[in-house]
């Protein structure tokens, strides 16, 4: 059979080598784990430690000695789960690496379809011909992904009764929060019922949500910043050679605006929304709107009637009024699932809302346009809350600014033009070639999990650090999934999840911003960052992103 037909760059990425913490690098993937102190769980401490009792309170582990053990031949199973981000074929590849290193009769097997093909006994065995044809490329198509939650302990069974009957004592969950979130469950559950099936996380999002000291990054993060950098720049640079539309982008962070402030520190926009700080300040939404409107006002008195808007796809849970509305729906919705599902016309839908709603949350509905309603009453995640991805923020911007801007030329202190164009970078970055920085973070992690495996650990994390440095002074280790753990409103109960590492309104990339921010709205400082670079000098092609050369200078 003929392979598949690839480009110049695949080909050429194709034999691009990885580069490895110098302690796994030196002497390969069976290290001693070094163990520190007893952890505890970020928050509702009492309630995550009753919750796993088997797992919970696990120490820190780095691997920077080998291990004199030998160790038997390994089968470990791996899922990609959630959705797709730039380097999951590098993990793969260094597990896969890492457990030949460990014992050259090691077997990896990938479930296909995410959790569904754990559950449902879907694998295929992955031989080394199959997994150099995905190194360092982007995508999940490997084996696939999928977003079923694991979470009941029916599925758990399964999960126990598929691996022992391949002979598989080891699973490496890849995801995010809520993907580890249900690893961390699943390694509760085997280490109860003493299976003997170790369970193993790598933090994937290109949201940069999964972090805190230990996880500086979650892998992908780099890369689709990077390619959103580039599409930026293309638009400002358009923009500033037009001189006649302002261009509103709205970008990937549902829970944290860590994408949008990475973007502006590396582009230099005329105006950046942080979630964050909209619920610092407990700022309305008319607070918004007049504050991009008068940025708009003021570029105008100047010849300008053109600039860029960033804006976080999730902007629209932090403004106060707005999260108390959604978080009510999200409630009610819950609530009356049944009843509600029987509901056939939108006018059924509003009188609904209208009898369920406090009055405060009522009026914000009502005062919203007729489309953004409904995508607020449209079919929600599988957490039970609204899917804000698809509410189109940036256009009800837009409207708004738009009748502000009308109300201001009519009383005569408005002159300018405002001409738009909305945008929305999601998709466009998730399964880009990753970076040199990604592909080495993201073999660094998969090698590191099987170092994990290798020395009989569950419930932890795969945890690569020191990023700002080169590649081979970088720290390879564990954190115990139970440490990220705090308990969250899920379909109107308390459930325990892991943390959501928002933007930190004190921490150096946000106040670098703050900065600057003025300046650039009334200047014209863009920055054009420019493709992604994959060879080349180190300092342009293995440079990380802007926000960990801040959080660590």
């Amino acid at each position: 059979m003929s392979k598949k037909p690839i480009s110049p760059l695949q080909a050429a990425r194709a034999a691009y080598k990885p580069k490895l913490p110098k302690a796994l690098a030196t002497h390969g993937s069976s290290m001693k784990a070094t163990k520190g102190e007893p952890t505890q769980s970020v928050a509702d401490q009492h309630e995550i430690k009753a919750l796993f009792p088997n797992t919970y309170g696990l120490p820190v582990v780095t691997f920077d000695s080998p291990s004199e053990a030998k160790v038997s031949a390994l089968k470990v199973g791996v899922i990609l789960s959630g959705g797709q981000a730039p380097g999951g074929h590098n993990v793969i590849a260094g597990l896969y690496d890492g457990l030949k290193k460990i014992n050259a009769k090691s077997e990896l097997y990938g479930f296909l379809g995410g959790p569904s093909g754990l559950i449902d006994n879907k694998y295929i065995k992955l031989e080394g011909p199959l997994v150099d044809e995905y190194r360092n490329t982007g995508g999940f198509d490997i084996i696939g992904s999928g977003r079923t939650k694991l979470e009941k302990e029916a599925q758990f069974d399964k999960v126990i009764e598929n691996c022992k009957a391949l002979g598989i004592t080891a699973v490496v969950v890849v995801g995010g929060d809520d993907s580890n979130t249900n690893a961390c469950m699943l390694a509760e559950y085997c280490a109860k019922k003493q299976s003997g099936l170790l369970v193993v996380g790598c933090p994937k999002t290109i949201d940069g949500d999964l972090k805190n000291e230990w996880i500086e990054a979650s892998f992908g993060f780099d890369t689709s910043a990077k390619v959103y950098c580039e599409l930026i720049g293309n638009i400002q640079r358009d923009a500033n050679s037009a001189k006649k539309y302002w261009h509103f982008v709205k970008l990937m962070g549902r829970n944290a605006s860590h994408v949008a402030l990475e973007c502006a520190l590396r582009t230099h926009p005329n105006i950046t929304l942080i979630s964050e700080e909209v619920a610092e300040k407990k700022k309305t939404l008319h607070e918004i709107i007049l504050e991009i409107a008068s940025i708009v006002k003021n570029r105008a008195e100047n010849g300008k009637d053109f600039g860029v808007v960033l804006v976080p796809e999730g902007l629209i849970e932090f403004i106060p009024e707005m999260k108390l509305m959604i978080e009510e729906l999200n409630d009610q919705l819950a609530a009356n699932a049944k009843f509600y599902e029987t509901l056939n016309t939108d006018d059924e839908k509003w009188q609904f809302v209208n009898r369920t709603l406090s009055a405060a949350a009522s009026h914000t509905f009502s005062s919203m346009p007729i489309d953004i309603q409904r995508q607020l009453l449209a079919d929600r995640d599988p957490h039970g809350n609204v899917q804000v991805s698809r509410i189109e923020t940036e256009k009800l911007l837009i409207e708004m600014v738009v009748e502000q801007l009308k109300e201001w030329k009519a009383l005569g202190s408005y002159t300018g033009k405002f001409s738009t164009v909305n945008h929305f970078f999601g998709y466009e970055g998730r399964c880009a070639a990753p970076s040199n920085f990604d592909a080495d973070y993201c073999y660094s992690l998969g090698y590191t999990a099987s170092s994990l495996i290798g020395a009989g650990l569950t419930g932890y994390l795969s945890s690569v650090r020191n990023l700002t440095k080169p590649a081979d002074q970088w720290i390879a280790g564990g954190i115990p999934l139970t440490m990220m753990m705090n308990l969250e409103r899920r379909h109107g109960k308390d459930t325990p999840v892991i943390k959501k590492a928002l933007v930190e309104l004190y921490g150096k990339p946000f106040l670098e911003f703050a900065a600057h921010r003025e300046k650039w709205a009334l200047n014209d400082e863009y920055q054009y960052p420019g493709p992604i670079q994959y060879f080349g000098p180190s300092e342009v092609c293995d440079i990380t992103t802007a926000t960990i050369l801040l959080e660590k200078s």
